[in-house]
């Protein structure tokens, strides 16, 4: 045989490279194989990041450190199946990290993920590219962009898929998206509810759990509850409610149940279904108190139809919501109390709970938790509104403390509810002198500061309806409440600015309190309200009246006007017409400033001071008694004209006799011509010193004393015109009359009657101005003044009128012209007819013809106002 030969191996080409097995520890070194062109390298490289991956967030965080995020991007559409597929599980891994979910947004590679869900796909795939838009799908920007990218489709077509993970995954990412409005009505296009209810007969409860959230959310739109009820969704629902093995779906279910009876026509259906018993029996009866909290809140909800509360009503769900409030859960507590606040809407409800619910409903106003006591504050709130039963009940059950209490609640929905509570009970007297014995007016104090619109103005309401008595505002005046009762008056809010009015109008009720408001600013934001059409409302401009009313003197510097209602009081004082936006200063300042060019403010004060000094002849400016009379200058004149008169015939002059003897006659003669001479040098003296005294007289009346009460000055003339009308014209039973004779007074104390001709002679400025000099003051007291033109004479009649009972305007015209009105009955009307006629205005004639009257229409009037 012959020998073998061996055959020799024949070496490889020299352009191939020989095959290198290389294990790698370092995961930096597996993230560079991904740059690779071998598709089984990348395959491997994939499946070992995978398992790191999977290790925890370290990992993940570290990958992303490493630079792996990148070049995987670009596998996602790589050719190869596997390195495809390994690919997208990485990224179903990384996808909850958040800094690898704000890298891929960066990277835009939603639409790359998305095409992973194609039907062709294997289910892997579709399991982990399913896992990635559900971890994405948590943050809005993500939601965007599955939506812009069409993603919404391909998922809800994975509802149907046979891997449960898949149908999890889809289904989680649709319930991300669902949360925002656009989604949903795209859901309801794509006929969505179908799959979604199908997945309710899952046997796995994630997924049951899922579904129901879902349709939580989307049930929320009135197409979606049609749609839901349409494929028979409300029986799915009422299963699940009543199979007890599915206890941890019941509270998911109850939302849903809730959204659904928001339709009148499914509440029927669920009442025909038997499932409105079972909701209130699950309400009632259950241990579990978030299905107790649920089946209130579906009860809220479907409340606040009218037809939804009368069917409630007939199936006696009240019983079950005071049921509810005994319970140890708040949010149940809370839920029940929304409740009955939207069964309260029907009247049969309100009724009910005034025995059963309003106990229940005080006693959580003491909790704890400041929710249930925002909860039960509204529930009263909306129970006591128009029923005075039920503000009765609250009153009974001791409800006030605590109401009082939750006024300095930290939640402003508390504070405005018991503000509410506290305005609708105060609308009745018995209930209102209750509440005002509480200290409420302190309380309202703090609401009343609040920066929260509604609080300010359920405060301000509630001051409104509280505030009727003296006693009330006076404490709110002393509690330092009228201050951000002012402020309110410049809310931009309409609600605000009109229930503040309303508290301004009922607090203005008394001059103290209108004073004190008027000091604070509330008639100029009040008069700046009123001047804008869009900012005033009704209570703006009778708060603005009344504060005038109550503050005469500024009424009319302001308006120009008093009614017959408006009684000069002592201490009116008339400064004449003010541009607006000028302030009015008090008479305190006025009668301090030295006498100048403007025009005399005249005063009406008939009230002597409460102290008197007593007369001395030796020092009369140091017993002047504080707040005495600027006219105490005439007193002084007449005083000194007694003292003279006096010593001018005196039994000692005339029994003296002269030493050197001679004849008593001329003694006597001699003697009367000295006395005389001795006469009208003293009463010179007296009337040097007078007119040196008066000036100071008055400014120590009008700067008084540190140590006491300033009072505006005394005058004596005009409470001697009070005491001479009030004898001579008061008793005269013809109004007409009365009217006329007092007319003729006032002309007969102002100088007379001064006819049209003679008016330019009739020098009446000089005499003011005399006054002024005499007085060195500004401030004249009206019956200083015995010479006066129309606005002197109006004034002084009106003055007069009201002090005995004679109802007259006073009217401000143009170029020093004012005048009273009046309204006489017709009497050749009297008699005629039953129904009276209404009476007539007419002008008092107070300068040419004196007692005249003239009708306001006509030519005499006119004339007289004008001329």
């Amino acid at each position: 045989m012959g020998k073998k030969i061996k055959k020799e191996v024949e070496p490889p080409p020299k352009d191939v490279f020989d095959p290198v097995t290389i294990e790698s520890k370092k995961a930096a070194t597996v993230v560079l194989m991904l740059n690779s062109p071998e598709e089984e390298i990348l395959a491997k490289a994939c499946e070992a990041i995978y398992r790191f991956a999977l290790k925890g967030e370290e990992n993940k965080a570290t990958l992303l450190e490493l630079g792996a995020v990148e070049p995987l991007t670009k596998l996602l559409t790589h050719e190869d199946k596997i390195v495809r597929r390994n690919a997208t599980m990485i990224f179903g891994i990384l996808a909850s990290n958040n800094d690898v979910k704000k890298l891929l947004r960066e990277l835009d590679v939603m639409n790359s993920v998305i095409a992973q869900l194609a039907p062709e796909e294997e289910v892997v795939i579709h399991e982990f590219a399913s896992l990635c838009l559900a971890n994405l799908s948590a943050e809005y920007t993500s939601k965007v962009q599955i939506f812009e990218n069409g993603g919404l489709e391909p998922l809800i077509r994975l509802l149907a898929s046979p891997d449960p993970d898949v149908k999890k995954n889809s289904l989680e990412c649709i319930y991300n998206l669902v949360q925002d409005f656009q989604c949903r009505a795209a859901l309801r296009e794509l006929n969505a509810i179908p799959p979604i209810l199908d997945l309710l007969k899952s046997e796995y409860p994630i997924i049951q759990l899922l579904a129901l959230k879902t349709l939580g959310i989307i049930t929320n739109d009135k197409e979606s509850r049609t749609m839901l009820r349409d494929n028979q969704g409300v029986e799915h629902l009422i299963k699940i409610l009543e199979t007890k093995e599915l206890n941890d779906l019941h509270i998911e279910a109850l939302s849903v149940i809730a959204n659904c009876l928001e339709d009148m026509d499914t509440l029927v259906l669920i009442q025909q279904t038997g499932g409105l018993k079972k909701l209130l029996s699950f309400a009632e009866n259950s241990t579990i108190p978030d299905i107790q909290k649920n089946a209130a809140k579906a009860i809220t909800k479907a409340a606040y139809d009218p037809e939804n509360r009368k069917l409630f009503h007939e199936q006696e769900v009240e019983k079950c919501l005071v049921a509810l409030l005994g319970s140890e859960n708040d949010g149940t507590k809370i839920a029940a109390s929304q409740a009955i606040s939207a069964m309260c809407e029907n009247t049969g409800s309100k009724e009910f709970f005034n025995n059963q619910g309003i106990p229940q409903l005080i006693l959580l106003l003491k909790s704890d938790s400041e929710e249930v006591r925002e909860a039960a504050s509204l529930a009263l709130a909306n129970l006591t509104t128009c029923n005075t039963a039920n503000a009765n009940a609250v009153a009974e059950a001791d409800g006030i403390d605590p109401l009082i209490n939750t006024l300095s609640s930290k939640r402003d929905g508390a504070v405005a509810n018991a503000a509410m509570v506290l305005a609708n009970m105060a609308m009745q007297e018995p209930l209102r002198v209750n509440i005002q014995n509480h200290d409420v007016m302190r309380a309202l104090v703090c609401p009343l500061r609040s920066a929260n619109p509604v609080v300010q103005s359920k405060a301000a309401l509630t001051v409104a309806a509280t505030a009727c008595d003296v006693e009330a505002r006076t404490e709110l005046r002393n509690s330092g409440g009228l201050e951000p009762l002012v402020e309110l008056l410049r809310s931009k809010k309409d609600e605000v600015r009109r229930h503040a009015s309303w508290a301004v109008m009922v607090c203005a009720n008394d001059e103290p309190t209108a004073v004190e408001l008027c000091k604070l600013g509330a008639l100029d934001i009040l008069e700046e309200v009123n001047l804008s059409v869009s900012r005033k409302n009704k209570f703006s401009e009778a708060a603005y009246n009344k504060l005038l009313n109550n503050n005469l003197s500024l009424k009319y510097n302001v308006t120009g006007y008093l009614s017959p209602s408006n009684i000069i009081s002592d201490g009116f004082y008339d400064y004449g017409q003010i541009n607006p936006g000028t302030k009015l200063l008090p008479l305190k300042d006025l009668c301090l400033q030295d006498p100048s060019d403007q025009r005399a403010v005249l005063l009406v004060n008939s009230k002597a001071p409460d102290v008197l000094p007593p007369p001395s002849t030796e020092d009369k400016s140091s017993d002047v008694g504080y707040g005495r009379s600027i006219s105490s200058s005439s007193s002084l004149r007449k005083a000194s004209k007694e003292k003279t008169n006096t010593g001018f015939g005196s039994p000692t002059e005339e029994k003296s006799e002269p030493p050197s003897g001679r004849n008593t006659a001329v003694s006597k003669g001699a003697t009367k011509e000295k006395g005389s001479r001795k006469s009208r040098g003293k009463k010179e003296e007296e009337k040097v010193k007078e007119e040196e005294e008066a000036p100071t007289l008055v400014k120590l009346m009008a700067e008084g004393s540190p140590d006491k009460e300033w009072h505006p000055p005394f005058d004596p003339d005009f409470c001697v015109y009070v005491s001479e009308v009030t004898k001579s014209i008061a008793p005269i039973t013809n109004i007409k009359e009365q009217i006329e004779v007092l007319a003729k007074y006032v002309a007969e104390k102002m100088g007379g009657k001064v006819p049209k001709e003679k008016l330019p002679d009739f020098s009446w400025e000089l005499h003011i101005s005399e006054l002024k000099f005499q007085l060195k003051s500004n401030v004249i007291p009206i019956g200083q003044i015995k010479k006066g033109i129309f606005y002197h004479r109006a004034l002084l009649f009106k003055a007069l009128a009201d002090k005995i009972g004679i109802g007259c305007s006073l009217v401000r015209g143009e170029y020093g012209r004012a005048w009273n009105e009046v309204k006489l009955m017709n009497a050749s009307c009297k008699g005629l007819t039953r129904v009276h006629p209404p009476p007539e205005v007419y002008m008092v004639d107070l300068m040419f013809h004196p007692g005249g009257l003239m009708k306001l229409r006509s030519k005499e009037a006119d004339l007289y106002r004008y001329l």
